[in-house]
């Protein structure tokens, strides 16, 4: 019998992570075979940061709204405007974002297949075998072999079950939004260069709602880890609010988003895992597109480190890379929304806190740049005592 076609790399999974490691690793000349279900949109409020933009080459025409500041919402309705100092947060469409990535992709070379994963072998050779099903032709199970695979088909991840059976799943937050048809002109309730973020327990009783802008269109959202919580409800309730109740809703879509990053990224032998899949979506403000990006290249970087060396601990080094680079910031917005998500009265009081110019600031710097900022370390003591009087109450919400 024939052996089955030999790729360097699979990469299962074509959003924002397995496009990048597709796309980084056909830049690098390796032969890569990219497998994603075409159509597949998870629920995502579209933000993409400008650090993003640089660092993945974005171009203007893929951003279908620049937002220059936020509006906090909290429990008693009462409102907080964050506005950006001289820049913007770009917005995109996620129908439109990933199959751009995927497009830029197959650009260099990826072989993409419109498919299903549906199971991992080795062959006698040791050789990984990767059966999946083309969604395409309808048609029988088919076979490649791969020296490396990059896992990136989201939280339920089947690579990581089959690869990592003994690996602990996080906990998640189930999201839910609807694509609406945006409201024509500017309104108190929406405002297409603005991005709102209600926290309100009956929107969600451990996360928060949003509505944010994609040009024509915008997402009005929530999440909840709680499973008999009604997301649906909830977004109903949140468009009727905001006088959204009655314009045309082009879909809806839903999934889970990981709360954590996994406590390991590899098999050891072969697999990598990147995206969703990793659990790499941050804590709190629940953003995933830069960070689905950065791991993915992480993933890239370290299959290449793989195959050059034939050294399975090279693969160690993509979640490695990763908690170096944001593991701080992923450790803080933990804490933040385990403390002030849990309950109504504390949100209260985050959102009062969010009215500070010095919090404004370096939350902006930290969410545009993805670091943690050290250069104003007397902004940070101020936000220390301000912090401190909120949480003792010597400060009224």
């Amino acid at each position: 019998m024939l052996e089955p076609e030999t790729f360097d790399v699979v990469v299962v999974g074509g959003g924002p992570a397995g496009a990048t490691a597709a796309e980084h690793l056909a830049r690098q000349g390796r032969s890569v075979l990219l497998l994603d279900r075409a159509g597949r949109i998870k629920p995502c409020g579209g933000a993409i940061p400008p650090r993003l933009i640089r660092d993945f080459a974005i171009p203007d025409d893929i951003i279908v709204a620049k937002i220059t500041s936020a509006r906090m919402i909290s429990p008693t309705a009462r409102e907080v405007d964050m506005p950006i100092d001289g820049g913007f947060v770009g917005m995109v469409d996620r129908e439109v974002f990933d199959e751009w990535l995927r497009e830029r992709a197959a650009r260099q070379g990826a072989v993409r297949r419109n498919a299903t994963f549906e199971r991992l072998e080795r062959g006698s050779d040791g050789v990984a075998r990767i059966h999946y099903r083309s969604k395409a032709a309808d048609g029988p199970l088919e076979t490649v072999r791969a020296r490396a695979i990059i896992g990136a088909d989201g939280a339920l991840s089947a690579v990581a079950r089959q690869a990592m059976p003994d690996l602990d799943r996080p906990p998640y937050v189930f999201a839910y939004h609807e694509i609406i048809r945006a409201p024509q002109g500017q309104s108190k309730a929406f405002d297409g260069t603005r991005c709102d973020v209600i926290y309100r327990g009956e929107l969600s009783p451990d996360f928060y709602g949003w509505i944010f802008p994609h040009g024509d269109t915008a997402s009005v959202g929530t999440g909840s880890a709680h499973k008999g919580f009604s997301l649906r409800d909830a977004v109903g309730s949140l468009r009727d609010s905001a006088g959204l109740g009655e314009v045309e809703t082009i879909r809806r879509e839903g999934a889970p988003i990981p709360l954590h990053p996994l406590s390991r990224w590899d098999n050891g032998i072969d697999v990598v895992l990147a995206g969703d899949a990793a659990g790499v979506v941050a804590p709190a403000s629940g953003e995933g597109i830069y960070y689905a990006m950065a791991g993915g290249q992480f993933a890239a970087e370290a299959a290449e480190a793989f195959l050059a060396t034939g050294n399975a601990n090279a693969l160690r080094q993509a979640r490695r890379k990763f908690m170096r680079a944001h593991g701080t910031v992923f450790r803080v917005l933990r804490m933040m929304q385990w403390f002030w998500y849990a309950s109504d009265k504390r949100r209260e009081r985050f959102v009062s806190i969010c009215r500070d110019k010095d919090v404004q600031q370096l939350t902006w710097d930290a969410y545009m740049n993805k670091r943690l900022v050290r250069a104003r370390p007397l902004a940070h003591v101020r936000i220390f005592f301000k912090d401190l009087a909120h949480l003792t109450g010597l400060v009224r919400a």
